[in-house]
């Protein structure tokens, strides 16, 4: 194996492009250590970013929204007061990724590219209308976090590009994320549900609405959200929010989680969620 540590995600592109054999980026590294240690990977080739300028950095844009390095860790997120105060949801979900030693490691992005279904952080960031930079052989580009995870395992990213930030928009008004799981912590969510809206007085302006765990991707649920824009919340259109998340999944049987039950716990977490975003967007 070998191990690189590009000055730069430019230089990070070219190796990872040149490579012939498996590739694994590291910055976190609780996905790809495990994935070593328990010999269901090997890579030819592992380049890690973490020191490259900037990785590490959480800052406010021009606009007012905010740009998250590839390598900041979930307990980073959860220091930092302004992005806590401006995306309480995102920063909450990063939060529910495994233990108090994993947080001090665990990064968005790595929780991204793992491409897992039912990563915590993603619902919450395609609610939010995140996108990913994204640094490769073409040059830079920014995509929907919602456009990256294609199937468990599997991005859309083309060979040589790696993802270097993550950037939230300003002037949104509350977003909140919940997940069912079987224990009280450190497992793997069976639905997750994430919200973001704005209210102009009581009235909802706008809506994402993304679920977790019940389709090979991370959806972005449209019927789900349109329920709710020029609503107040009332018990109608929270029905009709209910009835949209339920029916857009696509989950499977397993020992954690029947179809029906995925199906019906997917309604409940997204109105309970849409409440908690709807409060944070008037306070």
């Amino acid at each position: 194996m070998r191990y690189h540590t590009p000055d730069s995600f430019e230089d990070a592109s070219a190796i990872a492009a040149a490579a012939s054999g498996t590739t694994r980026f590291l910055a976190g590294g609780t996905d790809v250590l495990v994935q070593l240690r328990s010999d269901l990977v090997e890579p030819d080739d592992l380049i890690d970013v973490k020191h490259i300028p900037g990785v590490k950095d959480i800052a406010q844009t021009a606009d007012g929204g905010w740009r998250i390095g590839a390598a900041v860790s979930g307990a980073e997120m959860m220091a930092h007061a302004g992005l806590r105060a401006a995306w309480p949801g995102v920063v909450e979900a990063t939060d529910l990724i495994g233990s108090t030693q994993i947080q001090t490691r665990c990064t968005m992005v790595g929780n991204l590219c793992n491409g897992s279904p039912a990563a915590d952080s993603v619902p919450a960031l395609v609610a939010a209308g995140a996108t990913a930079t994204i640094v490769g052989p073409n040059g830079t580009r920014e995509a929907a976090v919602e456009d990256i995870p294609t199937g468990p395992g599997r991005l859309s990213l083309a060979k040589g590009e790696v993802v270097s930030a993550l950037n939230l928009p300003a002037g949104h008004g509350g977003d909140a994320y919940l997940r069912f799981i079987p224990r009280t912590e450190m497992d793997i969510a069976v639905v997750g549900c994430g919200v973001s809206l704005a209210r102009d007085g009581d009235v909802i302006t706008s809506a994402r609405v993304s679920l977790g765990a019940v389709a090979p991707t991370v959806l972005l649920v449209a019927d789900a959200a349109t329920a709710l824009i020029g609503s107040r919340l009332e018990e109608a259109p929270l029905a009709q929010l209910a009835a949209a998340a339920s029916a857009a999944c696509n989950p499977i049987d397993d020992k954690r989680g029947t179809i029906k039950f995925r199906t019906h716990v997917a309604g409940v977490l997204a109105q309970r969620a849409a409440k908690i975003a709807y409060d944070r967007a008037g306070a």
